[in-house]
């Protein structure tokens, strides 16, 4: 029988990567990053943004397959909202693994918008971090 890993110790797919990071995925793995999620007992959300085209589509994706309630604003501060209030509020938190995957780079969703929604996932890491609470976003452009 397998030894479960304590919470200290980090899966190799996580070695020397901080606590709470937004970050390029690069090198790093989905599968990886799944398993890490489950080795640590953390949450696992994943969207895949390789069909959006405009910021409402990201929003539209991510909030479907994050799960977030029928209720989502659909705005970059309702997604905030949507990864820190309501999930503090419910308990104690594990930890999170959450990637980006395709972030659209078009005119419909130009630099600008890429970096506010890489600011929302930045500022609900520090979130997170003030709470000792790991949360680590991975994303890839396309």
């Amino acid at each position: 029988m397998e030894t479960p890993l304590r919470s200290t110790e980090r899966p190799d797919a996580l070695k020397g990567v901080r606590t709470n990071i937004v970050q390029s995925i690069r090198a790093f793995r989905v599968s990886d990053l799944q398993e890490a999620a489950t080795a640590l007992g953390q949450h696992f959300l994943y969207a895949n943004l390789a069909t959006a085209q405009s910021k409402q589509d990201v929003l539209d994706m991510i909030a479907q397959q994050f799960t977030f309630p029928s209720h989502f604003g659909k705005n970059f501060d309702a997604l905030y909202d949507c990864m820190t209030d309501p999930l503090h509020k419910s308990g104690p938190q594990p930890g999170f693994i959450v990637v980006l995957e395709h972030i659209p780079a078009n005119g419909k969703f130009d630099k600008e918008a890429r970096e506010q929604l890489l600011d929302i996932f930045r500022d609900t890491a520090d979130y997170w971090a003030d709470r000792k609470v790991p949360f680590r976003c991975f994303y890839s452009f396309p």
